[in-house]
């Protein structure tokens, strides 16, 4: 068009800072939420007593164990959390998710250290050592070929906004 010019539109750098901080907004709670839940599935699946607990009396006495402020609670409570007792099908801790956060941000870590999201070397690696060796290495082994290091909580908590860090102005 004559008497315009065109320019390419970009996001704000203050815009792309305040969608960053709205997706970190209460993460230090539900992280904490989430591990009360973890820790207390993880305490009575490693009880060794045939005869199951009073699931109330048990997750009351662990939270205050772990000393769990009561305004936080947890994320699922014993009686209605059917992702832990639905059957011998499901036999995967809660934690695992949150852990599964941990190797996606750790590796994810890989690329940006390289300079490159999409960097070609990394990509190989991380199909090679992990996506490539299915069940015939053990996974803990698998991650270190990959990223020469066991994984690290950091870049999971400093997606999270739990770590300080400058964010774009």
């Amino acid at each position: 068009m004559r008497g315009t010019t065109r320019r390419a539109s970009r996001f704000p750098m203050r815009l792309v800072a305040r969608i960053a901080a709205a997706n970190r907004f209460n993460q230090g709670y539900e992280t904490l939420r989430y591990l009360a839940s973890a820790r207390v599935d993880m305490a009575i699946h490693s009880r060794t007593e045939a005869e199951g607990p009073d699931v109330v009396a048990f997750e009351r006495d662990e939270v205050e164990r772990m000393g769990l402020p009561a305004a936080v609670g947890m994320n699922h409570r014993l009686p209605h959390f059917l992702h832990l007792f639905t059957g011998p099908g499901y036999a995967a801790g809660y934690y695992v998710y949150l852990w599964a956060e941990v190797l996606d941000a750790d590796g994810y870590d890989a690329f940006t250290e390289a300079g490159d999201p999409f960097d070609a070397a990394v990509a190989q690696r991380l199909r090679e050592h992990v996506y490539s060796s299915g069940n015939s290495r053990e996974p803990r082994e698998a991650y270190r070929a990959f990223r020469g290091r066991d994984p690290q909580v950091q870049p999971m908590l400093r997606e999270r906004g739990l770590l300080d860090e400058v964010l774009p102005a």
